[in-house]
């Protein structure tokens, strides 16, 4: 995301350039941006597990133990860019031993914390040092590896993220249960000690950027504020309402911050983001699947993890477990959609895995209350074999398609897109179950001649089955009890099964989006002028 100023863009090398020994080995980079990459993703699931001993333990409110998630969501989503400018600017190796240090040092610092108010701060901090670790991450890929093996290493690295997401809830639930909620971030530590050996002795610096050679301070702060302001309206606005005064301030504001940032990139000689980058039709395609992926899957996994915990009464490890065969296959299949990529371009298996993903959708919005939870199975499973070739050939597109010189604001991009699309389809699905909710829970609730609720009661009955679960206290006589949960728990499914139908057309705009992506060879933006 940077420059408008004409820089003489070389295509990739077809032969990555090799250091001797350790400096530069291609594989031992991948494996050290890997292992940094890998706190980032446990991270981003082990949390949620630990919240309820946070909650217990430093006595905080529902508002506070919501920042835990929030305060790291927020932050990382507004610095990615602008650690991506840094290691164009600086070199992608300091900005990457940064994060990870900074990562490890901040995690202990949320261990050691003995209020909700600092584990808050040190939260928000992880998030900044986490922002330096995706771009730079994919930006020192694509210095080390050629060309034609780009898309095996992005494979392998999309692998690494579904394995390090798909193991945080079982490992945070085997540390929380034996441990403490600490340990969940004490394991940064060590993983943080081995991938800062293994980069200092793999990783090769590379040469800072002369298309970054300033910083472009109003761009980064219109930018961050567009970002921050979106985000946060997105995330807020179930709590507000959508249509109440507050959601659509925080709404309008980012898009006033939003249209500063352009006006500003379109006539500063040295831009954060180059927009004429965009001129790349493929790079372009490329952000908007990612945006589409990640609304899709997370969209849809917030509402399964509910429907795992709330409605089959599973524990969180056992939830976990029947999530694995989408990550399962996400691990499998990222490095296979790594090579089939290479020998037939992103295209037909981006197509092709957007369609599947839909068909999965489609199957998962078929499950009803009274489903077994080993019908998601399948489905799953079929999903993780269509969003792989998507998170690999997405990414190729969006970094493969950047200038060299611009491949850490590339990796910028791509990540925002990710944390983008992860908020939009929260926010969006979430409305779309509170809405069918708000509907059928009344009608169903009167209809099973349960007793009648007021406005205040409705509300909180709303809340509840909106996270699947039955409003049903200790002295609730079973009869009735049986009964509040049938129709709860219909209406949570009625409500997901929506969700669902509109990820499936999310998927099936993302698949018509793939036809116009083509390979990456660094050259578009070239051709556009940049």
């Amino acid at each position: 995301m940077s420059q408008t100023q004409t820089v003489a863009v070389p295509p990739v090398d077809t032969a990555a350039p090799r250091g001797r020994g350790l400096r530069g080995n291609p594989a031992l980079t991948l494996l050290a941006v890997a292992l940094g990459v890998m706190m980032v993703g446990i991270d981003g699931t082990i949390v949620a597990v630990a919240n309820p001993a946070i909650q217990s333990h430093l006595h905080a409110s529902l508002a506070g133990i919501q920042w835990v998630s929030n305060a790291y969501l927020l932050a990382l989503a507004v610095s990615l860019i602008t650690a991506g400018k840094l290691g164009d600017r600086f070199g992608h190796k300091k900005v990457f031993l940064t994060g990870v240090a900074g990562f490890a040092a901040s995690s202990a610092a949320i261990g050691l914390s003995g209020s909700i108010t600092l584990v808050i701060v040190f939260r928000a901090l992880q998030g900044v040092f986490g922002a330096m670790l995706q771009p730079t991450a994919l930006a020192l890929l694509r210095k080390n590896f050629s060309a034609e093996k780009l898309n095996a290493a992005i494979g392998i690295w999309g692998a690494v993220i579904g394995a390090s997401t798909a193991v945080g809830p079982i490992v945070g639930g085997l540390l929380v249960q034996h441990i403490g909620w600490e340990a969940c971030f004490y394991v940064n530590i060590p993983v943080g000690l081995i991938a800062l050996a293994m980069s200092l002795a793999a990783l090769r610096e590379t040469d800072p950027s002369p298309a970054a050679r300033s910083f472009d301070i109003p761009g980064i702060a219109t930018l961050s504020g567009a970002l921050f302001l979106l985000i946060f309206g997105l995330i807020k606005g179930p709590d507000y309402g959508w249509t109440s005064a507050p959601t659509l301030a925080f709404l309008g504001a980012a898009a006033l911050a939003g249209l500063l940032f352009t006006l500003r990139e379109s006539r500063t000689r040295q831009p954060l983001l180059p927009l004429k980058l965009f001129r790349s039709a493929s790079l372009s395609a490329g952000v908007v699947l990612v945006i589409l992926l990640m609304f899709a899957m997370f969209g849809a996994m917030f509402f399964m993890t509910f429907y795992l915990e709330n409605v089959h009464s599973l524990d969180p490890i056992s939830a976990g477990v029947h999530l694995l065969p989408m990550t399962a296959m996400l691990i499998i299949g990222s490095p296979i959609a790594g090579a089939l990529i290479s020998k037939l371009g992103p295209r037909i298996p981006l197509v092709a895995g957007m369609l599947l993903a839909a068909v999965a959708m489609l199957g998962l919005s078929r499950l009803g209350a009274t489903s077994s939870p080993n019908d998601t199975i399948a489905w799953f499973v079929l999903l993780g074999l269509g969003l792989s070739p998507v998170m690999v050939g997405a990414t190729n597109v969006i970094v493969g398609n950047a200038p060299v010189e611009l491949a850490g604001v590339a990796g910028g991009l791509q990540s925002t897109a990710m944390q983008l699309g992860g908020a939009l389809g929260t926010a969006v699905l979430g409305a779309v179950m509170s809405a069918k909710i708000a509907t059928a829970l009344p009608a169903s609730w009167h209809a099973a001649h349960l007793p009648a609720l007021s406005t205040a009661q409705l509300a909180g009955v709303k809340s509840a089955v909106s996270v699947g679960a039955a409003p049903i206290t200790g002295s609730t006589p079973p009869q009735i009890a049986t009964q509040i949960a049938r129709v709860s728990h219909a209406a949570f499914t009625a409500g997901m099964h929506d969700a669902f139908l509109v990820a499936a057309a999310v998927a099936l705009a993302g698949a018509v989006v793939a036809l116009i992506t083509k390979r990456g060879n660094g050259t578009a933006a070239a051709h556009a002028g940049i």
